[in-house]
């Protein structure tokens, strides 16, 4: 279908967006909008979790599997529920990168259909 590419590459551009859109100097590691907000007590990631959830409706809208979908929830619950945690959330969330995991699990379920 010719709107799968199209969604697939909003989905991966979201997804950099929010984990891997900058680069830390000296560390060398790559950090987004995700862990950023997260420095905002409760409230910063709540509000990256929203914006996680645009990359599920995605792929809600392109027909990914149930069991897919749950396990996309599972990752953006566990990224908002430790990523709340000061500190400790904001270093989980710099490696978790549950927004990165969940394009890789729409890509490869997209992949396995064709």
């Amino acid at each position: 279908m010719d709107t799968e590419p199209k969604a697939l590459g909003r989905i991966r551009t979201v997804a950099r967006l929010l984990d891997e859109s900058v680069r830390v100097p000296v560390v060398g590691i790559r950090v987004g909008i995700d862990p950023i907000l997260g420095v905002l007590p409760v409230a910063g990631d709540l509000l990256a979790g929203v914006c996680s959830l645009y990359i599920v409706a995605e792929a809600v809208r392109l027909g990914v599997s149930k069991r897919t979908l749950f396990r996309m929830l599972l990752n953006v619950a566990l990224d908002v529920a430790v990523g709340a945690v000061p500190v400790v959330g904001d270093l989980f969330d710099a490696f978790w990168k549950a927004n990165v995991r969940n394009a890789e699990l729409v890509a490869a379920e997209l992949e396995a259909s064709a």
